[in-house]
């Protein structure tokens, strides 16, 4: 059953467009839940296995090439190796994160960043959802300062993000999530700043639930 007094925001990003920083900033005015990499914490330890196993799938499709060499690697050996159990599949993993999602979003106000949130909540009443994205140069140079890499490296590592994120979350919703029109609100954050943008999304907030902020 729905709780009419919890609200959620989801947070879909262009790396180093600003969505942590946001979404972390939105939570602690809010006082609501922050879920990021906790999603993926507490899926790991629904499906019994490390974070660090399910930290490079993060937000990821698995190659088709690795998906079937992990599926018939046995079927092409001679001496049997029981396949390991503790690799769930994209699909067992993007089903336990979205149940997270939903169980949270029934019982808890929260801000929720990444993992196909605004999709998985898209049918949710009290939701707001918002697009952050930003010229590449200000992506490159939070990156640069975030992740303490040089100008090349930090744009090698959004282009990276930027494709498998892209590929990852077209396979979920079959759109590409930088199509504004599944958003409530799109906001480019080099244009108008980190600071002022968490202010639209709070007017944003109000003006969608009214009196049914708390």
């Amino acid at each position: 059953m729905m709780n009419d007094l919890t609200y959620v925001i989801t947070i879909s990003r262009q790396f180093g467009s600003g969505g942590a920083f946001l979404g972390r900033q939105l939570a602690t005015h809010l006082n609501i839940l922050y879920l990021d990499r906790e999603i993926l914490c507490q899926a790991a330890q629904e499906l019994k296995v490390s974070e660090a196993e399910l930290d490079s799938r993060d937000e990821k499709v698995t190659p088709l090439w690795q998906s079937l060499i992990q599926s018939m690697e046995c079927a092409f050996t001679t001496v049997y190796t029981p396949p390991p159990l503790d690799i769930p599949a994209d699909e067992t993993l993007y089903k336990t994160e979205e149940d997270i999602i939903t169980r949270t979003a029934l019982k808890n106000s929260a801000v929720i960043v990444g993992r196909a949130g605004f999709h998985v909540l898209r049918q949710y009443p009290r939701h707001l959802s918002v697009f952050l994205h930003a010229d590449f140069a200000f992506r490159q140079q939070r990156v640069q300062q975030i992740y303490q890499v040089s100008a090349q490296d930090a744009a090698r590592l959004i282009n990276k993000v930027d494709l498998e994120r892209t590929h990852y979350l077209r396979v979920i919703t079959g759109q590409d999530f930088r199509k504004a029109c599944q958003y409530h609100l799109c906001l480019d954050t080099s244009a108008i700043g980190l600071n002022k943008s968490e202010d639209i999304i709070l007017s944003a907030l109000q003006s969608r639930l009214g009196n049914g902020v708390s």
